[in-house]
This record gives C-alpha cells, sequence and structure tokens, in this order.
C-alpha cells in the first residue's frame, strides 16, 4: 500500500519583510505558527497605511507551490484584506510584487481563511499585496504548502557516491542516496565512516547542474553527530580547489530530521559533505541535490 507524505508549510518561521511597520507586528508574525486572529494577541503582521502595501516571505529555495493560506484578522476591520493577490515567483524586481499572481481574494465569504490552489506554481518568493490603493494590510498568518521543485539529482541515474571509509558492510556511501530517509541505522539505509580525522561522503552528479538546495538527514542515534560539517559544490573532486564553493555549514540537525540548505545556484558536478577534525565518524541518512538545470554533459 502506497502512502502519499502532505505537503508541509514551509513558509514556518522563514525570512519576511514588508512594507511597513506599525509597533511590534513585524512581518515575522506572518510566519510563527500561531493562527490567532486577535491583533492584540501579537500573532499578526500590521503595516502602515501603505500605497500598495505589501508582505513577502523568502522561502530560501524553489520550491512548487500546491497552495497558500492566509488568516485574515477576524476582531475587527476584516475588509482590509479584499483585493489582496498572492504572488509567487523568484524575481525581486519592486520588492517581488511583479511575480506571477496565483489568486486575489475578491470577497470575504463569512470565513477568516483564505486558502488559494497554486497548480505547483514554482518560486522562491511568496507576496502578498493590495495594489491600486493606499491601506493598512494585517495578516495573521501565511502557510506556503510546497514540495521542492525540479528532482533529487543525487538518487537514481548515473550519480555514483564514495566516502573516505566504511566501517562494516552496512554504512556504505550508496546508503545516503537510495530514496530512503529513515534514520535509524540498524534500518539499513544510513551511511558510516570509520573513526577518522577529517571524514568526508561524495556524490558525483555526473552532469553540471545549477544546484538550489541540498537536504541532509541525520541519523536518530547521533544528535550532535552533523555539528560543523560542511557542504561543498564544485567541478573537482577536491574540496580545496580555488573553484569549489561551500554552499554551507551545519550548525546543528536534530536527531532524525532533515534540514535544508539554500545553495544560492551554485554550479556543479561534486557536492561533498566534510567535518572537519579529528577522531570524527561521519553518518548521513540521505542526501537530496535539488533544483538541477542540466547545464553541461561530460564525456
Amino acid at each position: 500500500v502506497s502512502s502519499v507524505e502532505p505537503l508541509q508549510n514551509v513558509a514556518l518561521n522563514r525570512e519576511t519583510v514588508q512594507s511597513s511597520v506599525i509597533a511590534a507586528y513585524g512581518p515575522s508574525k506572518g510566519v510563527d505558527g500561531c493562527r490567532n486572529g486577535n491583533l492584540d494577541s501579537g500573532c499578526c503582521t500590521h503595516t502602515l497605511e501603505d500605497l500598495d502595501p505589501w508582505w513577502r516571505v523568502d522561502l530560501l529555495a524553489v520550491y512548487k507551490v500546491s497552495a497558500v493560506t492566509i488568516i485574515n484578522r477576524q476582531d475587527a476591520v476584516i475588509e482590509r484584506i479584499l483585493g489582496g493577490k498572492i504572488l509567487i515567483g523568484n524575481s525581486l524586481d519592486q520588492n517581488g510584487n511583479q511575480n506571477p499572481s496565483c489568486g486575489m481574494i475578491e470577497s470575504l465569504d463569512g470565513t477568516p481563511t483564505y486558502t488559494f490552489q497554486c497548480n505547483a506554481m514554482e518560486g522562491r518568493y511568496v507576496n502578498v499585496i493590495i495594489p491600486g490603493i493606499k491601506r493598512y494590510m494585517t495578516l495573521c498568518e501565511v502557510e506556503v504548502f510546497a514540495s521542492l521543485s525540479g528532482r533529487n539529482q543525487a538518487q537514481g541515474g548515473a550519480a555514483i557516491s564514495v566516502q573516505s571509509s566504511t566501517s562494516g558492510t552496512v554504512g556504505t556511501a550508496g546508503k545516503a542516496v537510495d530514496g530512503n530517509r529513515d534514520a535509524n541505522y540498524q534500518s539499513g539505509s544510513c551511511t558510516l565512516t570509520t573513526v577518522e580525522s577529517d571524514p568526508w561522503w561524495r556524490v558525483d552528479l555526473v552532469n553540471v547542474y545549477t544546484i538550489g538546495t541540498v537536504m541532509i538527514t541525520n541519523r536518530q542515534e547521533l544528535e550532535n553527530g552533523l555539528d560543523g560539517a560542511e557542504i561543498w559544490i564544485g567541478n573537482s573532486t577536491a574540496i580545496s580547489d580555488p573553484e569549489s564553493i561551500r554552499c554551507a555549514v551545519i550548525s546543528h540537525i536534530p536527531s532524525g530530521q532533515a534540514f535544508y540548505f539554500p545553495c544560492n545556484s551554485v554550479k556543479g558536478r561534486y557536492v561533498t559533505v566534510f567535518l572537519p577534525g579529528s577522531a570524527k565518524v561521519l553518518s548521513l541518512c540521505e542526501v537530496e541535490v535539488y533544483y538541477g538545470k542540466y547545464l553541461q554533459f561530460f564525456t
């Protein structure tokens, strides 16, 4: 029996900005996970009386957006949200307010919650704007349900993975690209090096891609095992190569969880996870590489 994993709210606690701010009602209130529609609850955003007031969230990666839900203010002036448009795209021209539209709030319909089906529109930025009028704008929550755009370039196909060493026969390098995020090592889906200095793991994508995001699943039994690990992207197997770029340093991934790291469209063939230091063990339960725009084929 197959199952479909529900889409996550990828806007939660992401970076936000808006056209202006009144008092403590800053843009981050729109993605804090609180759906309380009472302004006094401290869960809502609030702009000044701006011409074309707007709000934006940066998802930090390009997503295919299935739906956007907006929670309107419920205690007063609920009509202010009328005319609000939801925009999705990758451009920051005019603060992102020129991106394609997913929908518009045309009536109140007796509900504080508005959900728009966006049919897998692709974008990193989601804006809410009330165009053509001078008005205050308040949002009590914005939820974006989406999946990462593009396919996982590290899984299947011709991609080849290797690591600095292997402990036993279970934790081979290929376990990090088998499409299984099971974080229990005993399930047989995680890599494991021996105890060594500067262990590393690498996948060869065979082709050069523009990489927008790397997602890593940490092992259940090793809470701090990836702290300080570095993600490198380049066209050489050596991260010391001048053209190799460090996409991110992992400060912490809670045990058993998958975190994604935006790489700002770095171009490369090799993705390396490197854990600096002596007497280290590197264990990865899945490494996913997105947004793979094909650039060059190696023969």
